[in-house]
């Protein structure tokens, strides 16, 4: 390898462990957590799960989910009232980071674990919201609208941003492979096809409302704080990628309108070098490798 290889090859895996760093901080999965050929987990490497949860669009498909979802009233105010994503943004993430890769690139038994303790967390966040209509984070009704609006971003945002395409029974197969987490999590009457999936996101429509806690959501997610200095350009660009790739009635509620010639000629383009670059950055982690060792071992 030559010199500037060589460097090129440094610069790469210093950068991919910065990113994976921030994403997942002291969450990460360490290596007798992992699948392998033996245990290849809830989905194992030939599934789309994995193919779609390795590629760098879902740090998109991540900010399009938090801003869909904040559209369900009870939702958000579980959200608003519990969570510390104000006080802590980045442990709310290293945590969701852990738990999309505990369920997705975890064996068996660190998924199921991984799930137990998000059920703990749920039986405990309930209340009333400001118009004084009772929820529970437990309740399937709405685990159903989080579990459908994470899996419509993902996909969504990996066909707009993401390395290849998928064909039509791989996008439900994407479907119905996450039906298996959301099944464990106490979700029921789950959507196992895409055309499934849009139909269950539109029978919710009628119980979508803008509310003051989903526009302070907007707002922490437009510019969260404590954003290294580094990273607020290509942070500016996820967010409007995420807001540009949201229905056309999605952004008229939370008032984040983007004209339609905009999204296409501007937005996407930016949006796909900026995922490609990180993309490549994530390709030489550590991480990566490790996981690629594990599973070829016999």
């Amino acid at each position: 390898m030559t010199v500037v290889g060589e460097a090129l090859g440094l610069f790469q895996r210093l950068g991919g462990e910065a990113l994976r760093h921030r994403i997942t901080g002291d969450e990460e999965l360490d290596s007798s957590e992992l699948a392998n050929a033996d245990d290849p987990g809830l989905f194992g490497p030939a599934s789309a799960a994995w193919r779609i949860h390795s590629d760098a669009s879902m740090l998109v498909g991540g900010v399009r989910s938090l801003l869909f979802q904040s559209l369900h009233p009870l939702a958000m105010a579980g959200v608003d009232e519990h969570s510390d994503y104000r006080r802590d943004p980045w442990g709310r993430l290293n945590r969701t980071g852990r738990f999309i890769g505990a369920t997705t690139f975890g064996s068996t038994s660190t998924a199921e674990q991984a799930i137990a303790a998000v059920r703990r967390i749920h039986r405990g966040v309930e209340g009333v919201d400001p118009a004084g209509r009772p929820y529970s984070a437990a309740d399937p009704h709405l685990l159903r609208w989080v579990h459908i609006i994470e899996v419509d971003s993902f996909l969504d945002c990996f066909g707009r941003y993401g390395v290849g395409r998928l064909t039509d029974a791989e996008k439900d197969s994407y479907v119905a492979e996450m039906s298996r987490v959301a099944r464990r999590l106490g979700v029921d009457d789950l959507p196992m096809s895409v055309t499934e999936l849009g139909e269950t996101i539109e029978s919710y429509r009628p119980e979508l409302e803008s509310t003051p806690a989903a526009r302070r959501s907007v707002r922490f997610l437009a510019a969260p704080p404590d954003l290294p200095l580094l990273g607020r350009a290509p942070y500016a660009v996820i967010f409007a990628a995420a807001v540009g790739s949201l229905p056309g009635y999605a952004q008229r509620i939370l008032r984040l309108p983007v004209p339609p010639v905009l999204e296409p000629l501007a937005m996407r383009p930016t949006a796909l070098a900026l995922t490609r670059s990180l993309g490549w950055f994530m390709a030489g982690t550590h991480r990566a490798e490790t996981l690629d060792a594990r599973l070829l071992d016999s």
